[in-house]
């Protein structure tokens, strides 16, 4: 008889799985996703395809998936190491049945997970969790599938050359990219030897111990060497990117960092000039501004759930044409495939820069707030999500106006405070925005005054 398989459930999170290796993730988790994900076609057999990035742990868990999904009847398509984009376009490219990333995107080395698809769309949610339920009732079974490779890395740069309008680009433009020592190292390597300008790129070799900074774009102490670069050579654009490639860091000629909310608004203008009326979709995080900025240019701003499976399923559900979050993530299918794409998105940021327009133009034209940017509150796994249900029932009770889509977004006449559960780490974000430096005091002050009723606070 088979043995159940119990996965530790901090690992089946609400868009994909992820874990630290050693401690909460092994290779027979793995073995037995692709054990589960291959039986779930029912006796069918299925082509999966698999990939990975460039964590010191990926390839033994990328050979213990295709493992478990070959000795369960997947014919198995193996494309190597590269960004999780990479994958997204080989399931719509090569039209397979599903496709499975090892990769743990943005986190600590240690980390590491796997993003999951079925077909061209994201496996999330119930379906993770059905997972854990079929391990434990030795849900699945044994017959012989087939293995293959196949490196698609130039069809892949190709794609993104042709879906971008590339003579646009100014031809002395500058650009700095720095993929962080991620899994877009290569990639990008590639692709700027087909573009105009002057292109340079920094920590390019895939690492998995991250050498030269944490990969993730979002943090500016990781933008610090980009940034010195961009303000010292006199570059037009620095573009930077997290361990698995689908998100986006973009600095400007000033050396300014331009946030996620603020890259999607850049981003609008021309989406919405060549499709008026077109909903644009950003996440609860997001700037009021980005949704008054998407409402005057002509487009129905949409707030939607933080997470990449969640955006990409929202973008099918109203045929978004953009989507965005905070955290750099921003999807097209404005002449594209509709996934996050932070390359693609990279090239979609230069189209827009020419003679007469620069970032620090843009930022410029953008209504002046005061805001923070995330704010990481160290929670446990065990407790973030009941401190939010806790804390809902507070604030309804005190009548506050509070939006629930995410989180908790509490709107005030002078701004507003958003404290949800990470679904990627063990932590409270918060974020927090004003109009004025006096309202954000006030509204820092009191989202302290309800985070110190559960003993947490920030500083």
């Amino acid at each position: 008889m088979l043995e159940a398989h119990e996965f530790n459930k901090s690992i089946l999170r609400a868009y994909d799985i992820r874990g630290v290796v050693g401690q909460t993730l092994y290779n027979i988790d793995a073995e037995r996703l692709g054990n589960i994900f291959a039986s779930s076609f029912k006796g069918v057999t299925k082509t999966i395809i698999v990939c990975r990035d460039g964590r010191l742990s990926s390839a033994d868990l990328v050979n213990s998936l295709k493992k478990g999904l070959f000795e369960s009847g997947a014919d198995v398509i193996d494309i190597g190491l590269g960004p999780s984009p990479m994958l997204y376009y080989a399931a719509n490219h090569l039209k397979s049945d599903g496709a499975i990333m090892v990769t743990g995107s943005h986190n600590p080395a240690d980390h590491n997970g796997f993003k999951i698809m079925k077909g061209t769309v994201p496996f999330f949610g119930k379906d993770i969790l059905d997972i854990g339920v079929r391990g434990l009732k030795r849900d699945w079974n044994y017959s012989q599938g087939s293995l293959q490779d196949n490196y698609i890395e130039d069809d892949y740069i190709q794609t993104l050359l042709k879906s971008t309008k590339i003579n646009n680009l100014k031809k002395n433009l500058k650009v700095v990219w720095d993929p962080g020592n991620g899994a877009a190292g290569e990639i990008i390597k590639k692709l700027i030897n087909f573009l105009p300008g002057k292109h340079i790129i920094i920590n390019e070799k895939i690492d998995g111990s991250f050498p030269a900074h944490h990969p993730d774009p979002t943090d500016p102490k990781n933008l610090e060497e980009i940034i010195s670069i961009v303000k010292s050579k006199k570059f037009d654009v620095g573009v930077a990117f997290d361990g698995d490639g689908d998100r986006l860091g973009v600095v400007s000629e000033s050396g300014t960092i331009i946030w996620g909310d603020q890259i999607v608004a850049l981003l609008s203008q021309e989406v919405l000039k060549d499709k008026p009326n077109s909903p644009i979709i950003a996440d609860v995080k997001a700037s009021q501004s980005l949704f008054n900025e998407i409402k005057r240019l002509g487009g129905i701003p949409v707030m939607w759930k933080t997470g990449h499976s969640f955006i990409k399923s929202k973008m099918k559900e109203i045929s978004a044409p953009l989507a965005g979050e905070m955290s750099g993530h921003i999807f097209f299918s404005d002449r594209y495939y509709g996934y996050d794409d932070g390359i693609y998105a990279a090239l979609r940021v230069l189209e827009l820069i020419n003679d007469n327009y620069t970032l620090d133009d843009f930022l410029k034209k953008l209504p002046k707030t005061f805001s923070t940017q995330e704010i990481k509150i160290n929670c446990s796994d065990a407790t973030k999500f009941n401190i939010i249900s806790e804390l809902s029932k507070l604030l309804d009770k005190e009548g506050l106006n509070v939006n629930k889509i995410d989180g908790l977004r509490v709107q005030k006449k002078s701004g507003w405070w958003l404290l949800r559960a990470s679904n990627t780490q063990a932590v409270l974000v918060a974020r927090i925005e004003a109009d004025c430096e006096d309202s954000l005091k006030e509204l820092k002050e009191e989202l302290i005054y309800y985070l110190n009723k559960f003993d947490l606070s920030f500083s």
